[in-house]
């Protein structure tokens, strides 16, 4: 595993001001398991990583669990960066600005009313499909920083 992969559990733990042994207090599992979640010996559970996202105040910390553990989940769900509030509220706001602006609402349903997606529209449904990722991508960056 990658340092910045073992260190997903230890620099929001750090952050939140805790020591390993006052977390793994609160967390009802003993130092060695922090230990060795943080070095990359052994993968918390996601119910361990459920109550890491809580006490730490980081909703980033099951994203960034979750990416890393299934590849499946990382192919659907965009990766959320650390963001302040407002870098996220305005790159959602843009993001949502931008796609009304361009009227690619009123482009995917003339697309989508027969349903079926022809190889003359796929081009253009295709981008349509990445400025809804971005704003995806940019909601859930939102939701993340207005946890920590």
């Amino acid at each position: 595993m990658p340092g910045d992969y073992r260190n997903i559990y230890k620099i929001p733990r750090k952050a939140a001001g805790y020591t390993q042994e006052a977390a793994a207090e609160r967390l009802g599992i003993s130092v060695e398991s922090i230990r060795a979640y943080e070095t990359g010996q052994r993968i918390p559970p996601n119910e361990v990583v459920e109550g890491m996202s809580i006490l730490y105040n980081d909703l980033r910390l099951p994203f960034k669990h979750i990416r890393d553990l299934n590849g499946l989940y990382r192919s659907v769900v965009p990766a959320v960066e650390d963001k302040s509030i407002i870098e996220a509220t305005t790159k959602l706001v843009n993001r949502i600005f931008s796609f009304a602006d361009s009227h690619a609402d009123r482009r995917l349903l003339r697309i989508a009313e027969d349903n079926v997606i022809d190889t003359s529209e796929r081009v253009e449904f295709d981008a349509i499909m990445e400025d809804l990722g971005e704003i995806v991508e940019a909601a859930l960056e939102l939701r993340c920083a207005g946890g920590s």
